[in-house]
């Protein structure tokens, strides 16, 4: 299926069974991984579904390198680092984040540069080798 990421996004006139299919699991296997849904006929559009299993302690995604990071990159690690920027409270992001490098990216991860006490050039909001090991970005599936 290409590139999938481990979690989904929801979007209008989705329904779990349409969501585990496109992603090639049953809808056992998605109520087993979101114990936060209490009811599968009631999800919203912007709610946030694992779709593959939670990974075992250790796997995640290595620094891809400082010129991954420009608008001409998309790619699910994108997404996956969003979302862990989010987790951590260092969001500029309006709508939440994509798979294409934008500069809410940029702002965001800026903020988790000062947040881990780093200034000047070194919290610019392009990701170097320290501070991305540290966000802990989880390994997502290619």
């Amino acid at each position: 299926m290409g590139n999938t990421a481990e979690f989904y996004v929801v979007k209008h006139g989705d329904n779990l069974n349409k969501i585990a299919s496109r992603h090639s699991v049953t809808l056992g296997q998605i109520l087993e991984w979101n114990p936060q849904i209490e009811n599968p006929d009631i999800i919203h559009p912007g709610q946030r579904i694992r779709v593959r299993a939670p990974h075992a302690h250790g796997e995640f995604e290595p620094f891809p390198g400082a010129d991954f990071f420009q608008s001409s990159v998309t790619s699910p690690v994108i997404e996956a680092m969003g979302f862990r920027l989010i987790e951590e409270e260092c969001s500029a992001y309006a709508a939440g984040p994509d798979s294409q490098w934008s500069e809410a990216d940029r702002k965001s991860y800026a903020m988790w540069q000062r947040k881990l006490g780093f200034t000047g050039r070194d919290a610019d909001g392009t990701p170097g080798r320290k501070s991305w090991e540290r966000l802990h970005v989880p390994a997502v599936f290619e």
